[in-house]
């Protein structure tokens, strides 16, 4: 098969397009013919190596798994012995763990949900990591109607998704972005829009009951600021240097939590086809909807790279694989999505 692989960490110069071995279907997986990939920070992450702590667990001098690539939407092309909710043709959606950056990826059959009817393969690969980052996030904070939320970073992938969840849980909604985005956050479902070039959130007098921080350009302290008493801060991002990267924040944001009346958690999301099952059941019922940036094909893939990097984006940066792209009535003219490539 066709896969996006890289050799060693570095830039987007070590990923080259090459012929692979598909992946073996285990008894308990799926085998996903990949229509379109999602391209997420995780994927940035493990392509750079950094922080280097990664490494332990992905490979110290070179990536374990040449391919990455996590948000993978198609339809089934083969199933294994013990699978038993999924049959060959089903459009689906999973989190790999990685390698889908690819034609085919082999996906354990509990991080596999069925499509949204209302998508087709390029909106839906924009759910799963980011998807279920903010639907665990929110939960985790313990989103109720009538609270007040501040999503900081709310025109990107994750961000995005924030808006919308927040807001279908009863939420009034808050959203950070430049003021070039206001109106596309405003479009999701903001109620208010903060344009961080002219004004600090930090400062601002605004009282948020949950602070969804997806940027870290402020320190702990100063997002504290606009919290309620009990409120709670959700710390998802952060910088630490090429050694911790975001993972001294979080550490930091654990150990602050232990001595105020606030609450600083840390957002560590896992793989979990319930949560994209249920946002299946949102999507499909108009609640969410993904918003696509920009799409390219497999062979772009590091331009699709570069485009997340650049931090202009407006929702996810998708990357086609094959000719499933289309099945879905979803379409590229949907309401939400951006340019295509």
């Amino acid at each position: 098969m066709s896969a996006i692989t890289q050799l060693r960490y570095g830039g987007t110069e070590v990923l080259s397009l090459a012929e692979v071995e598909t992946q073996v279907t285990g008894d308990d997986e799926v085998l996903i013919r990949v229509g379109a990939v999602g391209v997420s920070a995780g994927d940035i992450l493990l392509m750079h190596g950094e922080p280097r702590m990664v490494r332990l667990a992905f490979g110290l001098r070179r990536p374990r798994q040449p391919t990455i690539g996590r948000d993978v939407a198609g339809v089934v092309e083969a199933v294994g012995a013990q699978v038993t909710r999924f049959r060959v043709g089903d459009a689906v959606y999973a989190e790999s763990n990685q390698g889908g950056y690819a034609e085919f990826a082999a996906v354990p059959e509990r991080f596999v949900a069925l499509r949204p009817t209302t998508s087709d393969a390029v909106h839906a690969s924009a759910v799963p990591v980011s998807g279920t980052t903010a639907l665990q996030g929110l939960r985790l904070a313990g989103v109720a109607p009538g609270q007040h939320v501040l999503v900081n970073g709310a025109s990107g992938g994750v961000g995005g998704f924030a808006v919308q969840l927040a807001k279908a849980m009863g939420a009034e909604v808050t959203g950070v972005c430049r003021a070039a985005k206001a109106d596309h956050v405003r479009a999701i479902g903001a109620d208010h829009v903060i344009d961080y070039t002219s004004e600090d959130f930090t400062v601002g007098g605004g009282r948020y009951d949950v602070i969804f921080d997806l940027v870290a350009d402020h320190p702990l302290g100063r997002v504290r600021r606009p919290l309620t008493r009990h409120g709670t801060l959700l710390v998802a991002a952060g910088e630490g240097g090429k050694v911790f990267g975001p993972f001294g924040r979080i550490i930091r944001a654990s150990t602050m939590s232990l001595f105020v009346s606030q609450r600083l958690r840390p957002l560590a999301t896992r793989r979990n086809g319930g949560d994209l099952a249920e946002l299946t059941r949102r999507i499909d019922a108009g609640e969410v909807v993904p918003v696509i940036d920009e799409v390219f094909p497999l062979e772009r893939a590091a331009e699709a790279i570069t485009r997340l990097e650049s931090g202009e984006v407006r929702g996810k940066v998708v990357i086609t694989v094959s000719a499933h792209v289309s099945e879905g009535p979803g379409g590229l003219d949907h309401p939400y999505a951006g340019p295509s490539s």
